[in-house]
């Protein structure tokens, strides 16, 4: 017998958002861990927020609404708005109850701006990093690094020519805001050119042959052991930007112990495996003997160590592709390295909540 479609409004909805997630729920043990680690960020909230003023959105509501739209794709501050107006999962995860009214989208980017001026997704990637030490996640002796392009929220017709190096000149003279611009046989480097969206990004190609964009370099370290991601960096596009970026998060080092360090033959010169060596890291260099000799010698590659690491590096690839696929972060939606970095930061430990869910969901 065929049913009806009978379309009666029900007057109450009798139980709680609890209830309504299922208890074997993915967002489930990622809400555990989240919450662990803003009990810890107590201390910063109270540092950022002072006692007078009108209430704002609690910074604990504001992060676990960040992390969805991360975890989720949503693109745009305002579609995650309209999504917490209908979805119950969203609502539970970022704290609201089912007849709590939900923010205005500038509103919430107003408030969100504030915890962009301080090191607040710094400090909670440090303590999801902390909580995969206490389970025994992490490896301490085996790490991997890498960098990849963010590209900049700037377009290649904002790159204009600068003057007398210093002062940038004006738009294109013609109306309209998508002017017509002829880039032919005119050569546009960075130390001529400067964007007037985006003055810090920097035209960059990483392959030859690669279309130069406008960008940002973004460096990740991960560990070996689970290829989880212990240490980020975002910095200007520069030839020798993923170099720097890897000694810089090899600080935290004790002078006295010894790691290894895996990476792609970018990193093969002469200067960085120096600079490992003298910092007493093992340099899992792939070599790069195509059109010069290698720095990374057979005292090195000889070992099955070596062998291991050029294996286990090529997991920290899984780490980009989440970041630019799922965490949208494949194209910035800021302006500046500062901002750029904080919201990079954020997507790094959104990879290490969901990787952490699955390690530790794993039959042992």
């Amino acid at each position: 017998m065929r049913g009806e479609d009978l379309q009666q409004q029900e007057l109450f909805s009798y139980g709680s958002l609890e209830e309504r997630v299922p208890p074997d729920h993915p967002l489930r043990p990622i809400r555990t861990m989240v919450d662990a680690a803003l009990r810890d960020m107590s201390r910063r909230f109270d540092a950022i927020y002072g006692e007078d003023g009108r209430k704002s959105i609690p910074p604990e509501r504001l992060l676990r609404a960040l992390l969805v739209q991360l975890l989720y794709s949503v693109r745009s501050e305002r579609m995650l708005m309209e999504q917490l107006e209908y979805n119950l999962l969203f609502r539970w995860f970022v704290g609201l109850a089912v007849n709590e009214p939900v923010w205005h989208p500038t509103v919430f980017t107003k408030n969100r701006d504030r915890l962009l001026e301080g090191a607040v997704s710094e400090e909670f990637f440090s303590l999801i990093v902390e909580q995969a030490r206490a389970k025994k996640l992490l490896s301490n002796e085996h790490f991997t690094v890498d960098g990849t392009l963010i590209e900049a929220w700037a377009g290649q017709k904002s790159f204009q020519r600068r003057k007398n190096g210093e002062d940038i000149l004006n738009p294109p003279p013609n109306p309209g805001n998508n002017p017509t611009v002829n880039w032919h046989k005119q050569k546009r480097r960075n130390d001529t050119h400067q964007s007037l969206t985006d003055p810090f990004a920097r035209l960059f190609k990483k392959t030859r042959g690669a279309e130069a964009r406008l960008a940002y370099m973004g460096h990740v370290l991960t560990e070996n052991r689970n290829g989880l991601v212990v240490d980020v960096r975002v910095t200007q596009a520069t030839g020798t930007a993923e170099r720097d970026a890897a000694v810089d998060m090899l600080s935290w080092k004790p002078a006295s112990k010894r790691v290894t360090l895996g990476a792609d033959r970018g990193y093969d010169t002469a200067g960085f495996v120096k600079q490992l060596r003298e910092r007493k890291v093992t340099p899992h260099v792939a070599q790069n003997d195509s059109h010069r000799r290698s720095a990374v010698d057979a005292r090195t590659t000889q070992h099955d160590g070596y062998r291991i690491s050029q294996r286990k590096r090529k997991r920290v690839e899984e780490v980009f592709g989440w970041m630019k696929t799922v965490a949208l972060q494949r194209k910035t939606r800021f302006l500046g390295p500062d901002r750029t970095s904080w919201i990079f930061t954020l997507a790094a430990a959104a990879y290490n909540l969901v990787r952490m869910r699955n390690l530790l969901a794993a039959p042992a």
